[in-house]
């Protein structure tokens, strides 16, 4: 068994997409780092890397026994021994997992570059390890909820999260089928096709809409998705964790 040492992890809770747990460049002051004393670093073939990172599925059986309380968590000169933790690697990507005690990648971190660089160089000298799936993944569905990469790709980490923020808005308002708050919207998005959006159907609207927003992300995005959501303290306050985080950063560089 292979290991890592002295491992700071940023965990992200609950992620389905890889995109979303954030790279080294991307963690931020108020984010709530850890330090693993020890951890298990397991050499994978490429097509499970992918699974780990990008689905909340079962983990595979021998695997979860083979890393079984060999990972300690370092807290306040505390030696905490964890369940089911491990860093895996398939030679392009890593990524720290924690399972919380479940038999899915519940927590996922991304390395610090000198950990994971490491990684990498033991991956060039050791043989990879062979782990069966239970059961073939299903096919990745992506949708308004769940965003496909293409459609985050290049973004900052405030504007993915904006970004998802603005969709899930935008699930909401049609969810609701008030045409006329719909096509309120649309016009907001879209002011010069006004008399056109008058004589569109809300199916319609729905479809160009969310094609139009589901590209990149610009100060007309930003402007939408600020606007949208006023009045509705959830997302007004997911706002304010990404601006409040901005600011903190800006004030730091200064």
């Amino acid at each position: 068994m292979l290991y890592l040492h002295d491992v700071w992890v940023n965990w992200f809770e609950g992620e389905e997409n890889g995109y979303n747990v954030c790279h080294f460049h991307e963690w931020r002051k108020d984010d709530a780092v850890e330090l693993l004393d020890q951890v298990p670093l397991l050499l994978i073939e490429e097509d499970l890397f992918y699974y780990i990172e990008n689905y909340l599925d079962e983990l595979p059986k021998q695997l979860l026994e083979d890393v079984r309380k060999k990972a300690f968590l370092r807290r306040n000169h505390e030696r905490i021994q964890l369940e089911h933790c491990f860093v895996v690697t398939d030679g392009k990507g890593i990524l720290a997992v924690d399972t919380m005690g479940y038999t899915i990648p519940v927590r996922k971190s991304r390395l610090v570059p000198r950990q994971e660089q490491l990684a990498f160089e033991m991956f060039e000298v050791h043989p990879v390890t062979a782990y069966e799936l239970e059961a073939k993944p299903t096919e990745k569905e992506y949708h308004i909820l769940s965003l496909a990469p293409e459609s985050v790709r290049g973004l900052t980490r405030k504007e993915r999260q904006l970004k998802q923020l603005l969709f899930m808005a935008l699930d909401q308002l049609f969810s609701s089928k008030n045409s006329a708050e719909i096509r309120y919207w649309y016009t907001e998005w879209m002011p010069e096709k006004y008399v056109e959006i008058q004589n569109m159907d809300v199916e319609e609207i729905k479809q160009v809409f969310l094609g139009e927003t589901m590209e990149g992300w610009t100060s007309r995005h930003d402007r939408l998705c600020e606007n949208i959501i006023k009045g509705q303290p959830f997302f007004e306050k997911l706002w304010e964790v990404e601006y409040t985080s901005k600011m903190n950063q800006l004030n730091e560089k200064s």
